[in-house]
């Protein structure tokens, strides 16, 4: 989950936790005080005030009642001799019972030696029909405290204050993901822009301000590639001129001699003068070898040689440069310390070879007589390295941050297209060169080659 989608969501929490908890807050508080003011306490307070009031006429009416028959103020009844033998074999002495359509007559039966005699008043209150409707208002308490109002209200209502909060989360992190997609978009953009690849390009979807944005970041990207475009030809142009002038300079100062030789021979004709014709015709021929020279060097540095890939082994082909090389400079000494197991490359032999011959020759001539050249092979991972140290001067600050320009160079004789040609063919190669400090006081520099992977 990127940053800002989750931002979006803790924003939600925190705008609607607390507005929801003080809603629930509120709605409990209004139904505890709904059921605080409903009847139900008054009804249950009532029936049991009814229902003592009655209980208290009912005993006075028997006692009333059981007086007066004692009394004789009451005439009896006498029950049947069948009526007198059941309520005989209930085993009773006597019973009051409510009696009428609504218990407004209260019966007292008396047991007597030889019958039963039944005695009867009517009532003021029915209080059959009082004992009926407290016990549906005893009822309709208890029927209330069963159902309990209070929890079945409470949990309704949370859930669905939670269904509606949840889905409004679902909702949120939908319209987040939206939201926070192109703008993961754009910022990946920019980093691949940033890590230099101006080719990249983002979807313009959708409308409003994230889609302008989206709109000027490609707007952006075009123009910088094309600026990028134009600077790169502008360099090479500004290098191909470079290299112009350099090579026009390097012509004139050859052909001056040759103008003057010329012009001197031109005034002495006639002159029989063998010796200086012998001597202007050695300087005529070296400034053309000269001039020959730089300018197959100048052709060889814009030449594309074409890139013909193959394992090599790194090993032979540094012994077979240096064994080469030692019949040019029998004078240097030749140090070779060699990987094991004999690494192979992938890489142009002939281009490999043109790299190994430009740093031995050039480190041999720094090393002068009775210096110390040094190859050395190594494996690095995926790569192989072969270094090349001398026992020279070493190269100096100018030489070294100017060092693979293909206008520079730093001794006698040098068209300044050495190290620039070797650094373009171990480039194509898909390797590189590196300077490093050197390990015999001089130069040094590291040619870079990928590894052939076993059974490729």
């Amino acid at each position: 989950m990127n940053r800002l989608r989750t931002r979006l969501i803790a924003v939600f929490l925190l705008a609607t936790l607390l507005p929801l908890g003080l809603t629930l807050w509120t709605s409990l508080s209004l139904l505890e005080h709904s059921l605080q003011m409903a009847p139900l306490n008054e009804l249950d307070a009532l029936s049991q005030s009814l229902e003592k009031t009655g209980r208290e006429l009912y005993q006075q009416a028997r006692e009333s009642l059981r007086r007066d028959a004692s009394e004789g103020r009451i005439q009896p009844v006498e029950l049947s001799p069948a009526e007198a033998q059941a309520f005989r074999e209930r085993g009773l002495d006597e019973e009051f019972v409510l009696a009428g359509a609504n218990g407004d007559r209260l019966d007292y039966y008396v047991v007597g030696k030889h019958n039963v005699l039944m005695f009867s008043r009517q009532l003021r209150v029915p209080l059959g029909e009082l004992t009926r409707q407290i016990g549906e208002a005893r009822q309709t308490v208890e029927t209330s405290g069963i159902r309990d109002f209070r929890r079945g209200f409470t949990r309704t209502l949370l859930l669905i204050a939670a269904s509606l909060w949840l889905a409004a989360l679902a909702a949120l992190v939908f319209l987040a993901a939206r939201i926070s997609r192109p703008v993961r978009q754009l910022t990946q953009g920019l980093e691949r822009v940033a890590a230099g690849d101006l080719a990249t390009r983002v979807p313009e979807a959708g409308s409003g301000e994230i889609a302008a944005a989206m709109q000027a970041f490609n707007h952006m990207a075009s123009q910088l590639q094309q600026a990028q475009e134009r600077l790169i030809q502008v360099t090479r142009v500004a290098s191909w001129q470079a290299l112009a002038r350099k090579m026009a300079h390097e012509v004139k100062n050859s052909l001056t001699p040759i103008r003057l030789t010329m012009e001197e021979i031109v005034s002495r004709q006639g002159a029989a003068d063998s010796a200086f014709l012998e001597q202007a015709a050695q300087i005529v021929a070296d400034e053309v070898n000269t001039l020959e020279k730089r300018v197959r060097a100048f052709s060889e540095f814009s030449a594309e040689p074409p890139v013909l890939p193959a394992e090599i082994d790194v090993n032979a082909l540094v012994e077979e440069r240096v064994s080469f090389l030692k019949n040019a400079h029998p004078e240097v000494i030749y140090q070779v310390s060699l990987a094991p197991d004999r690494p192979k490359a992938v890489a142009d032999p002939d281009l490999i070879k043109g790299v190994l011959t430009n740093l031995l020759e050039n480190a041999a001539e720094a090393a002068r007589p009775g210096g110390v050249v040094m190859a050395r092979t190594a494996r690095s991972g995926e790569q192989l390295n072969i270094e090349v140290h001398d026992s020279g001067p070493g190269l100096s600050l100018q030489a070294q941050s100017s060092l693979f320009e293909p206008t520079i160079s730093f001794k006698k004789g040098g068209m300044g297209l050495g190290l620039s040609i070797a650094r373009r063919s171990a480039l194509l190669c898909g390797g590189d060169i590196q300077r490093l400090d050197g390990e015999l006081g001089g130069a040094a520099f590291r040619v870079i080659l990928a590894a052939a992977r076993n059974g490729a």
